[in-house]
């Protein structure tokens, strides 16, 4: 029987110890990641370092996110209808969720690779 998840595992990442886990994880990582990452070796052998990036960047997405929400409607109003702005708030806001959700799997699947094991909370 295999561990349980810890909330928030994301779906693409086998379980820790599941055959070929690492190599899941690592992609997943890599496509969270701009495609260039993909020429670096060292990213492609070191799981934990991608991890490591792969948090930084997405971390940086959500930042450039949070302070273009506060800027979108000064930065758009004059150019965009208003159905349109209020569907570009609608897109930046799911983004948000996404980028949020992909940020706690980074940390789940890093704490993984470093050995630790997810006991579930009663």
């Amino acid at each position: 029987m295999s561990e349980p998840l810890p909330p928030g595992w994301p779906d693409a990442v086998r379980p820790p110890g599941a055959p070929e886990w690492e190599q899941s994880a690592s992609a997943w990582l890599l496509d969270l990641c701009p495609p260039d990452f993909r020429a670096y070796p060292v990213l492609r052998r070191q799981a934990l370092g991608l991890a490591w990036l792969a948090y930084q960047h997405v971390g940086a997405q959500r930042q450039a996110l949070a302070k273009g929400l506060g800027r979108i409607r000064t930065d758009l109003s004059r150019d965009l209808p208003p159905p349109a702005l209020e569907e570009m708030i609608q897109a930046v806001e799911h983004e948000q969720a996404r980028l949020m959700a992909a940020h706690r799997g980074v940390e789940l699947v890093a704490r993984a690779l470093r050995g630790e094991r997810h006991i579930p909370r009663l």
